[in-house]
């Protein structure tokens, strides 16, 4: 019977009659009996209950026959959980195959029983379990290996693991002669000792060396877990770091994707504990082509390898650093692949290059796709404040682009330029015409809020300033609160660089601040603002017009400690959102970078450790400075009131005349009760 017409649901009661005229002794090669069996199997897999025949399918449990024995274990593993008082029922019938002659079917019960724990599977696993971890076959040791950590991955079954002593059964197989049962010894001691809470795998350089040596004649898995095993190997010395790198770099070459990235974190990981500069370049050099291979692959290795890359060139920036060109977007490249080519561009791009990126990033800036048009533009940006020997290439780029006059590449042409404006004071004054004449396209909240920084900040230089201000003045309110405190903050840079032109402005402003918004934060500041201009507005100036730090990439960079943390999971969940799986995962543990005498200095500097930074990189808090003291005496104050309450001279005596609410700005609206039921009460 072909597979495709198994899978017809039918009734439980059906099947159970088909299953018993199998029977027949005529069927010597338990044909009916497998066909019906396949037919179980097949609706269990599409949803259907088929519970009610556990009886009849533990009475198969006698014929031995590896496939029949194959689906009734599982049906068995399915259904054995949810039918607690039947499975003691099948125990014997296990323990019997526990015992059999062929190994494949001992290693199956093994398996099986396993898979399924509950205390009474588990307690009679026990005896069958220890004469498996030393039985003859290298199969059946190979499978109660991983049956040891799935039964320390349930609560009766860890009781059992630690007072038989499974675990150092397990530890003693690692000298086994088999590749196979070594690799299997490895992953679950690693899943155990990730488990536990008081179980930890430390290998010594005796133990690692051997298990190296079983690379070779390893299955691609068993690679990978003896590779990941040998992050639980703390180097001593330099020595033993360098020649077990050196051991383990033939593995760069293997043709599996996860060999490779698990090989990557291994030496990484290594490097940490090296101090030879010549060898450390000489390892970069080899790590650099298989990470080039990576984009070969299907799209989505490619975005695994792309993340992975992301992480590797922030701590070792010499693996790639001239490879940017593998990096340029295809034109087939999915949404996802391009954007994270983007990001490694920019990380590659240095002075010797610049020229070539920018040109690469000009021609994404015409693609049809916004998101990756928006990262282009940003990342030109991004270069001009990087790389500041390259800022005249990119702001003329940046200028080509505006002149596109579409709409999304103006606004983000315009956002970026403002970065560039504060890592270039008065150097670029000259191009703010250009981005004047584009308010009219800004629809956006983050455009809008730069476009008013630009505005505020050259105030003093765009003659009409206070115009373009009062512009954005008329949509207040409806305005999201990212540009209200922009246009807020604008408003109060102009009035100090010309009083005269936001005489009537910043009153108007302040007011709609004040007592008509709901932002508390929009209100704070506007009274801040208020009181500062009314009590001292040298203060004012001194505070508002500070020269503003010089923004820099460093803030694109993560920190050393933990990066070093994060290169740990390679190849992981972790590398690719850039997170210790500890925040994601509830049962996962962090991984830390083990403290040794081979530690060199760059990675003890930034070393994070379970409590937290080590003490060597903690850095004494800064002092705070003491409070200044405000001279209250009015004889001072350059502030004097317009003699006879008209118009005066002195706008900032004017800003005391302003009606704010509870007559004045001696209090906080929102410092006042309130009854209850109001209609602008706040809703949580």
């Amino acid at each position: 019977m072909a597979d495709a017409k198994l899978f017809t649901r039918g009734k439980a009661q059906e099947l159970r009659d088909e299953l018993r005229g199998a029977n027949d002794k005529r069927d010597k090669g338990f044909l009916r009996k497998k066909t019906a069996l396949k037919k179980i199997v097949a609706n269990m897999t599409m949803g259907n209950d088929m519970s009610p025949l556990f009886p009849d399918i533990v009475q198969c449990m006698q014929i031995q026959v590896l496939e029949i024995k194959k689906m009734v274990y599982l049906y068995l593993v399915n259904y054995g959980r949810l039918r607690p008082e039947e499975i003691t029922s099948a125990i014997g019938g296990f323990l019997s195959d526990c015992a059999d002659r062929n190994p494949l079917i001992r290693g199956l019960a093994i398996r099986t029983m396993s898979s399924i724990p509950l205390p009474a599977i588990v307690k009679a696993l026990v005896d069958p379990l220890r004469h498996a971890l030393q039985d003859q076959d290298p199969y059946v040791r190979k499978t109660s290996a991983i049956a040891v950590a799935k039964l320390y991955a349930s609560e009766p079954g860890r009781k059992v693991v630690e007072r038989e002593g499974f675990v150092g059964m397990l530890r003693d197989l690692l000298a086994d002669h088999n590749p196979t049962v070594v690799a299997n010894c490895v992953a679950a001691l690693v899943e155990i000792s990730e488990r536990g809470d008081d179980i930890v795998l430390k290998l010594n350089g005796n133990v690692a060396g051997k298990l190296v040596a079983a690379l070779g004649e390893c299955s691609e898995w068993g690679q990978i877990y003896i590779l990941d095993s040998l992050l639980s190997f703390v180097p001593q010395t330099t020595l033993e770091a360098e020649q077990l790198a050196e051991r383990i770099s033939v593995r760069l070459q293997h043709a599996n994707s996860a060999v490779v990235l698990t090989t990557i974190k291994v030496i990484l990981y290594l490097m940490n504990y090296m101090e030879d500069d010549v060898l450390m370049r000489v390892l970069e050099r080899k790590m650099g082509p298989p990470l080039v291979t990576l984009l070969s692959s299907g799209s989505e290795v490619q975005y695994v390898g792309l993340r992975n890359i992301l992480l590797i060139i922030q701590r070792r920036p010499g693996i790639l650093q001239n490879e940017v060109k593998v990096f340029f977007c295809k034109y087939n490249d999915p949404i996802y692949v391009k954007l994270a080519k983007l990001e490694i561009m920019y990380r590659l791009t240095r002075e010797e290059n610049v020229s070539e990126v920018l040109a690469e990033l000009k021609e994404y800036a015409t693609e049809v796709d916004v998101d990756f048009v928006r990262k282009a533009v940003r990342s030109i940006g991004r270069l001009a404040i990087k790389i500041s020997s390259a800022s005249d290439q990119c702001i003329q780029t940046l200028l080509n682009l505006i002149a596109t006059k579409i709409s999304y590449v103006v606004q983000e042409a315009i956002v970026v330029i403002k970065d560039i404006f504060r890592r270039y004071p008065n150097q670029y004054e000259s191009i703010i015409t250009t981005l004047c004449e584009n308010l009219d396209v800004l629809d956006e909240p983050e455009a809008k809020s730069s476009m008013i920084w630009i505005i505020g900040q050259y105030s003093d230089r765009i003659e009409n300033s206070d115009e373009l201000l009062e512009d954005f003045s008329f949509t207040f309110k409806e305005e999201p609160a990212e540009v209200q405190l922009a246009l807020l903050t604008a408003v109060v840079k102009l009035f100090i660089r010309r009083p005269t032109a936001a005489q009537e402005l910043l009153p108007k402003v302040l007011k709609l601040a004040t007592e008509e918004a709901e932002n508390p934060d929009l209100r704070d500041r506007g009274f801040m603002y208020w009181r500062l201009l009314t009590s001292n507005p040298t203060a004012a100036r001194d505070i508002v017009l500070s020269e503003k730090p010089v923004i820099s990439t460093e803030t694109d960079r993560m920190d050393k400690g933990m990066l070093d943390q994060l290169l740990l999971q390679t190849g992981t969940l972790g590398s690719i959102y850039h997170k210790n799986p500890n925040t994601f995962i509830r049962t996962a543990k962090a991984r830390y970078l083990p403290d040794s005498p081979a530690l060199n200095a760059s990675s003890k500097r930034h070393l994070i450790t379970p409590s937290g930074v080590s003490s060597s990189s903690f850095k004494a808090p800064p002092s705070i400075p003491a409070r200044p003291v405000t001279s209250t005496n009015t004889a001072q104050s350059p502030i004097s009131p317009a003699p006879g309450g008209g118009i005066s001279d002195d706008v900032y005596g004017q800003l005391s005349d302003l009606e704010f609410v509870n007559g004045g700005g001696a209090g906080y609206q929102t410092d006042i009760p309130r009854p209850r039921g109001a209609e602008e009460d706040l809703l949580f």
